[in-house]
């Protein structure tokens, strides 16, 4: 996904495609800088040829579902015929293209017949399906070829595309609302941060008793669409600052609408509930994955959006989520690194963006509790400026989330640990070389014999505990030496004499 979501930390480049067919390279200094790129599984698979003649007849059709939505009265002609000329249009050209440009589009052509196929081609999702088949036959038929995960624009839109191998272009609405909320911070951007925000809202579909930003691609085994709650959550936060910026009530209306999902298990919403209160997931296609970062800032665009909305179901489905939180926050904390999931280590950008996260989760609990004596209850008039009256409304302590974004910065300055536990091996006998680390690292192992080095490895581990195999050649002592290089730099060794009996 995303890093930098708050606002313009830094300029980063994205590609725009000029009405001239020109593509322009830019650095946008309101565009926060991307992670590393998560690649879906099977994205360099070959796409499929788009289905044809009897296959499709045997099948719902992209054609077909857009007559019946026309006859349903769901969708006008013009829409009708716009869309299936999209579709038409994509074919042909796909029909022309060869290599990278052929496969990026036919995946896209396929998507969308997927979605026709499996009857979820919906009035709210056609202008996103459609503007997706529409962007990528315009790049593909004549843009450059793209690097994975480059981000690209098209002139006269504000929206953040991204290039998925195998999958070719796709909203990365992350990126977008991550966008919008630089542009809110710029405070001398409000034109631009309107427009993106009003080219955004007739793009989220109906879903889960609401609205969602979709994906329109598959992702890890995952079928399209599904749906984000870091996304959703971040989606929440630019409309409601832009609604007190803008003074556009209707953009509450939009954050608002923008709940269903929080409220809904998988796979239509993100809510698994707990015997605590509620986790909200990254990705709605997959219950199982438990991902710390996208959690806490789908709670920063819940408060955000509760306390500037004054609204109370945001404000449950925060606490729901906060209470979650607090009791699962300490098995992501290693004691010397960040879990990404509740199974493996976050990598550097990803640790540095669940800190940022904490902390501005810690500044908000901090800034509720400390500087608003008491909060309105939701449909409560305007005071005119003076401070309501009523009981102090109970705020969840902010010191676990200060804490722990406080020792996550420390984590980037500490070196990992070395453990050597194995003392014998026997001579031609495979053995295993036995070791602790502390946090995911690049190690080198190496075995010494009189000085002469007779084994070298380097690996990237995750902390734990590690063993490597090694058989001995000759009986006697060997120095086996570790050196563990972190994913900030800081560098850690142990050496140790390990004896080599004689073989039996």
């Amino acid at each position: 996904m995303l890093a930098g979501l708050s606002g313009p930390a830094s300029a980063s480049p994205i590609t725009v495609l000029e009405r001239d067919g020109r593509a322009v390279t830019r650095e946008d200094p309101y565009l926060p800088p991307a992670s590393p790129v998560d690649v879906p599984a099977g994205a360099l698979a070959p796409a499929r040829a788009p289905h044809a003649g009897a296959v499709a007849a045997a099948r719902k059709t992209v054609p077909g579902e857009l007559r019946r939505l026309l006859d349903a009265q769901a969708i006008d002609q013009a829409h009708h015929d716009r869309w299936r000329t999209a579709f038409d249009d994509a074919r042909r050209t796909w029909r022309r293209l060869r290599g990278a440009r052929r496969t990026a589009l036919g995946s896209v052509i396929r998507t969308t017949q997927d979605v026709a196929a499996s009857g979820r081609l919906t009035a709210s999702r056609a202008p996103a399906l459609f503007l997706t088949l529409e962007r990528n036959r315009a790049w593909w038929g004549g843009g450059p070829l793209l690097a994975a995960g480059r981000r690209v624009s098209f002139a006269g839109s504000r929206l953040v595309w991204q290039h998925y191998p195998g999958h070719g272009l796709q909203i990365q609405w992350l990126g977008t609302f991550g966008k919008a909320n630089g542009l809110f911070q710029s405070t001398e951007h409000d034109p631009e941060l309107r427009q993106l925000l009003d080219e955004a809202a007739p793009l989220a579909a109906q879903r889960a008793g609401g609205i969602a930003w979709e994906y329109l691609f598959p992702f890890d085994g995952g079928r399209p669409p599904w749906a984000s709650a870091m996304a959703q959550g971040t989606a929440m936060q630019a409309y409601s600052r832009a609604a007190i910026r803008l003074r556009e009530p209707r953009y509450f209306e939009v954050a608002r609408s923008a709940m269903g999902i929080f409220r809904t298990a998988p796979p239509q919403g993100v809510r698994i509930t707990t015997d605590a209160g509620a986790h909200y997931l990254i990705y709605s296609s997959l219950p199982k994955l438990r991902v710390l970062n996208a959690f806490v800032q789908a709670l920063n665009g819940l408060l955000d959006f509760a306390r500037l909305a004054n609204d109370a179901e945001g404000r449950a489905l925060f606490e729901q989520g906060e209470r979650e939180l607090r009791r699962a926050l300490p098995r992501y904390d290693t004691g010397a690194w960040s879990m990404y999931s509740t199974s493996r280590e976050s990598d550097l950008g990803y640790h540095t963006l669940v800190r940022d996260f904490l902390r501005g989760l810690c500044q908000r609990l901090t800034d509720v509790r400390d500087r608003q004596p008491a909060v309105p209850e939701a449909g409560t008039p305007d005071t005119g400026g003076v401070a309501p009256t009523g009981p102090r409304p109970e705020v969840p302590d902010p010191a676990l989330y200060c804490d722990t974004a406080t020792r996550f910065t420390g984590y980037l300055r500490e070196k990992p640990e070395l453990e050597l536990r194995t003392t014998r091996l026997r001579e031609a006998v495979t053995g295993k070389l036995r070791f602790s680390l502390s946090k995911v690292s690049t190690v080198s192992i190496t075995v010494l014999r009189g000085g002469r080095v007779v084994e070298a490895r380097t690996l990237r581990l995750g902390g734990g505990q590690r063993a490597i195999g090694l058989r001995p050649s000759k009986a006697g002592p060997l120095t086996v030496r570790l050196r563990a290089v972190d994913l900030a730099g800081n560098a850690g060794a142990v050496q140790r004499v390990v004896r080599v009996a004689p073989k039996r």
